[in-house]
């Protein structure tokens, strides 16, 4: 039998005296990793006993946790408690159980651990768990970031059992006498992982009896590739991103000269900037972008799931929130002050002097003859129809045609402010100046207007 204590201790996962969050359900694992833990570096660890108790079987749950409560009385450890409904949980976020109970799970764990300043949260996943969520995975249709399964350590989250055997745990509690709690749920099949476990994998063991541990070891192959291929993708994102973009924007010729396999590793960086997370983005999600990207047409859009478009404009491809792609707006400009605008801009307005040159904070400044352009004005964003006067222009143009010239994406014209004073549009923001408002040599103080966090 393997020495649990001397495996941990040979890890290194835990800095002596360190404060530590364990997480205990009251099962076989959780209590041995408590012990283990308890033993190690001579007790020199700070240890905080965490258990949720998920109200999913009443008087057993309850049980549960006061038997955890007694455990770390016991060990004179203190011990935080929380009830959340995670069936109520499930019906709110339209997932699983199973699921619904995990965040619920590293929510509050994360929470105890922020309130007690520890410096790292202890699970109790082990090599059979770690086999059982490798084929969750692969039958859900996951790549290689999926199937690397979980890390021995990742963040804060340590986990010291991970490659070791639950007959290995088991052998270790009956050592010390320990007992612990039996959640019947674990036994019912309904559930995918349980089914896994009590179904697939011993059928699988009749063709290799060591499967969970070829899984694991696979899963670790994998993890090391992954943590190769990350680094690889970071740096092609640095070096590929364009700079000065609101959103993750790539250009289409710069993504054309880099192999398949690296831009769908871009594309879900890029979604993973934008969305904060790839929950429900699949293999024909990236596929579909990488259509986008190589597509004829030099502009179209791809809207996917999570209110995340993905936007083809000539030459660039961006990835967008859905509600800052689109969206009117128009504020009242009375005079010299500031006035907000949506996506988080300013206009700041304001009587300066004349600068000696007038193109002085372009793009994102302009300069006006107060005679030329009175109050009340305008900003707001473009209309179809609009037409302007360009600076050195006599006649008008069409707006569209001025976006079209300068290569202004078509997703993004409807973010670009239009200064308007009277019925006249004096400012194209970013883009390019009026002829019917522009300051000249005479003029003496003149109107000084700014978009802040401009990006085009």
């Amino acid at each position: 039998m393997i020495d649990l204590l001397t495996h941990i201790q040979d890890l290194k996962l835990f800095e002596p005296g360190a404060r530590v969050v364990v997480a205990v359900s009251g099962g076989a694992d959780s209590v041995a990793l408590l012990d283990l833990l308890r033993r190690l570096d001579a007790g020199s660890l700070r240890l905080v006993v965490a258990h949720l108790n998920h109200s999913l079987r009443g008087e057993h749950s309850d049980a549960d946790q006061a038997f955890v409560a007694a455990l770390a009385a016991g060990y004179g450890l203190s011990f935080v408690a929380e009830r959340r409904d995670v069936a109520a949980l499930a019906r709110e976020l339209g997932t699983s159980l199973e699921d619904a109970g995990r965040r619920a799970r590293y929510d509050f764990l994360a929470g105890v651990a922020r309130e007690h300043q520890a410096s790292c949260i202890a699970l109790a996943h082990h090599r059979d768990d770690q086999a059982e969520t490798v084929l969750m995975r692969l039958l859900r249709g996951a790549g290689g970031s999926g199937l690397r399964g979980m890390g021995l350590s990742r963040g804060m989250l340590k986990r010291p059992l991970l490659r070791v055997s639950r007959a290995d745990i088991e052998c270790y509690l009956k050592e010390k006498g320990l007992s612990w709690r039996n959640d019947a749920s674990n036994d019912d099949t309904e559930f995918l992982r349980n089914s896994i476990r009590h179904e697939l994998l011993p059928l699988l063991g009749r063709y290799n009896p060591k499967v969970s541990e070829r899984l694991a070891a696979t899963a670790e192959i994998l993890a090391a590739d992954e943590e190769l291929l990350g680094q690889v993708t970071d740096a092609a994102y640095r070096r590929l991103l364009l700079p000065g973009t609101a959103e993750p924007s790539f250009s289409v010729a710069g993504l054309a000269r880099e192999p398949r396999g690296l831009r769908l590793r871009l594309y879900r960086r890029a979604l993973a900037e934008q969305r904060g997370d790839l929950q429900r983005i699949a293999l024909t999600h990236l596929e579909a972008i990488d259509r986008l990207a190589g597509s004829e047409r030099p502009n179209a859009r791809l809207n996917l799931p999570g209110t995340c478009l993905v936007l083809r404009s000539y030459d660039r491809l961006s990835f967008a929130a859905a509600e800052s792609a689109d969206g009117d707006f128009d504020v009242a400009v009375a005079g010299p002050g500031e006035y907000r605008l949506t996506g988080g801009r300013t206009l700041r307005v304001s009587l300066v002097e004349r600068p000696e040159r007038l193109d002085a904070g372009a793009p994102s400044a302009a300069f006006f003859d107060p005679q030329a352009a009175p109050f009340p004005w305008t900003v707001r964003s473009f209309r179809p129809g609009d037409r302007f006067s360009p600076l050195g222009m006599a006649g008008t143009q069409k707006v569209k045609d001025l976006f079209i010239n300068n290569k202004i994406p078509a997703p993004q014209r409807g973010r670009i402010p239009l200064l308007v004073s009277g019925d006249r549009i004096i400012w194209l923001a970013g883009v390019r100046m009026g002829e019917r408002a522009r300051v000249t040599a005479a003029s003496g103080l003149v109107l000084k207007a700014e978009i802040l966090d401009i990006t085009l």
